[in-house]
């Protein structure tokens, strides 16, 4: 949706810029008609170029994860695992199928905790009751009349309780869920040695000493969090579901078409062989199914198929086209042509310039899926949505504590020191006959992959357990690096999509392109127009803050931006000033050239 040139007065300019911590300053531009309570235009920015894709050609092949680990400093394992997992294919080498379990729980553990301090602590605070008071009043008064549905298992008796609960540093479950985010980072440290970047992860395996020990540390911990997560996804089921009763029509907050992405993760070991040549096969066996799915429905889970759909365009990013470059691939293993805009074949030549809404505005490139047809702007929904949602309809998920069914995905937590067992099952989001891919079920489907991730790791620790019982305890296999390669590493980061691209020739990295869910959710215009997933989702939001434009928070802004876990946007700040009123809009562009509003 694009603002109306012919809208009269009412529609002011806002900025909420920096965003943090999103692979360089994430900025949203936007316009908001207060007359008719909507955001009627929005741009999303970045204002930092990283570089890795330069300064990573001519290196050391075997060093590629330890360098792609600090492109983030908050999943920076995700991906040191994903480079190795494309190291494994160029090697042409397969790990133990210990180490593969050692891996999964580190991974699985990492879920976890970024997942958890994320949710509680971060977007929690957009829900608490401060919060609500600031920017709904009238939503809080009937939150403290409303009984909660399941407080006979999170202990909260009213929606208004939760909310209280979610008061940063003061409130109980905030303080908690920091406790939390303790434990599972020291499971995360017990597999890879440290977090967030992990120091005994190598291609053909893991420097980590196997023990019985080692998984019983491990264990304990993760049964107390199995325990946590069972008040936490009923609490969060009555917290979202009330926002919904309470504000008819806020399933429209943060909504976009159901264009979803997931690559998949966890490894299945006795499957996974990492060659290019069984990666569609391997790739369904994974514990987390990969898929693209378009209007609800899944075009497909086939790895190699999605590796060759990914097209990444520029249009509204400050690089220069490699349109005349010669390709460093023309063909994939399996003789399949690879297209120009492909990864394998990216040049990134980066040209500064001066912001303009009308042209250039972001340092972001626009990755697009293209389905034959045309290229399609998916969205990792944050990471768990899509996650869920492929796996849902794949129906391939089969480990005892998770199932996936064809249509939804069951799982089941163990009974625990203090709680029964228990099973919860995630559905596809529909509101009346509609789905949806929205801010509310975003943050839903976060609450139950934390779940997720818990009873996977419950199966990885029993298949780690026998390796060891068995006398199996090798974690490592020797490799040669060869002189010429292509290869590719697929998995899940927290958030969302993550692939790794790397071409070798000579024994060195010829070329080498990390795509990372934030630049496929925070993409910009591309050549065709088409803008990227947050500014889609922002443009399609109507404000149902109470607020008056001079006292205005943004507060349905934010969860939307918010609810695809934007790597960490632990700070954000909105500059308003006195607002520029606009009496009529002479263009759908009508930013003027590196103004903030």
């Amino acid at each position: 949706m694009t603002s109306n040139p012919e809208s009269t007065d009412g529609v002011v300019e806002m900025a909420w810029d920096p965003i943090t911590r999103i692979v360089g300053s994430l900025g949203i531009y936007a316009k908001v008609d207060f007359n008719n309570n909507r955001v009627v235009d929005c741009y999303s920015t970045s204002s930092v170029f990283r570089g890795y894709s330069i300064f990573m050609k001519g290196k050391d092949p075997r060093d590629a994860h330890f360098i792609t680990s600090r492109i983030c400093g908050i999943c920076g394992d995700n991906h040191a695992t994903c480079s190795v997992y494309a190291q494994n294919m160029a090697y042409g080498v397969r790990p133990p199928h210990l180490a593969e379990w050692i891996i999964n729980l580190g991974e699985s553990a990492e879920y976890m905790f970024d997942h958890n301090i994320f949710q509680e602590n971060l977007v929690g605070v957009d829900y608490c009751e401060k919060m609500v008071r600031e920017t709904n009043p009238g939503v809080l008064d009937l939150a403290e009349r409303t009984e909660a549905p399941h407080a006979g298992d999170h202990g909260y008796r009213t929606i208004a309780d939760i909310m209280r609960s979610l008061n940063p540093l003061e409130g109980e479950f905030y303080r908690e869920a920091l406790q939390v985010s303790r434990s599972t980072r020291e499971m995360f440290c017990l597999m890879e040695g440290r977090h967030v970047h992990p120091s005994t992860l190598y291609p053909g395996g893991v420097g980590t000493v196997a023990t019985v020990q080692l998984f019983t540390d491990y264990l304990t911990r993760l049964m107390r969090y199995v325990e946590f997560m069972k008040r936490v996804v009923p609490m969060h089921d009555d917290l979202f579901d009330f926002f919904y009763e309470a504000l008819p029509g806020y399933e429209n907050v943060g909504r976009r078409r159901v264009l979803l992405n997931c690559w998949g993760s966890l490894n299945d070991p006795e499957h996974c062989d990492f060659t290019y040549r069984n990666m569609a096969d391997w790739g369904r066996k994974m514990f987390v199914t990969p898929g693209v799915i378009v209007d609800g429905k899944l075009l497909t889970n086939d790895l190699v198929t999605i590796n060759l759909g990914i097209r990444i365009l520029l249009g509204s990013s400050y690089y220069e086209d490699w349109e005349g470059q010669d390709p460093f691939v023309t063909e994939d293993p399996l003789g399949n042509p690879v297209d120009m805009r492909h990864p394998w074949n990216q040049h990134t030549i980066p040209r500064p310039q001066k912001r303009d809404f009308d042209d250039k505005y972001s340092w972001v490139m626009s990755p697009r899926w293209f389905d034959g047809t045309e290229n399609l702007a998916l969205d990792t929904g944050g990471g768990p949505i899509a996650r869920l949602w492929s796996t849902a309809l794949s129906g391939l998920v089969d480990m005892g504590y998770v199932k996936s069914t064809g249509h939804s995905v069951l799982i089941n937590l163990p009974r625990t020191a203090l709680k029964p067992e228990v099973t919860f099952e995630w559905k596809i989001p529909e509101r009346n006959g509609e789905l949806l891919s929205n801010a509310i079920e975003r943050n839903r489907a976060r609450t139950y992959f934390q779940a997720y991730a818990a009873a996977a790791a419950l199966h990885f620790v029993e298949k780690a357990l026998a390796e060891v019982r068995a006398g199996r305890t090798k974690t490592w296999e020797p490799f040669k690096v060869p002189d010429e390669a292509i290869s590719c590493g697929f998995t899940e980061a927290v958030r969302g999509v993550l692939s790794h691209h790397m071409v070798i020739k000579g024994g060195k990295i010829a070329n080498y392109h990390p795509y990372p869910p934030t630049p496929w959710n925070a993409s910009v215009r591309d050549i065709h127009g088409t803008p990227g997933p947050y500014e889609d989702a922002v443009q399609n939001t109507p404000i149902f803050e109470e607020n008056p434009p001079a006292a205005f928070k943004g507060i349905d802004i934010m969860r939307a931006v918010r609810s695809f876990d934007p790597c960490l946007p632990c700070g954000v700040h909105m500059y308003l000033g006195n607002g520029k009123s606009l009496d009529r809009l002479h263009s759908p562009h009508a930013f003027a050239s590196g103004e903030g509003g």
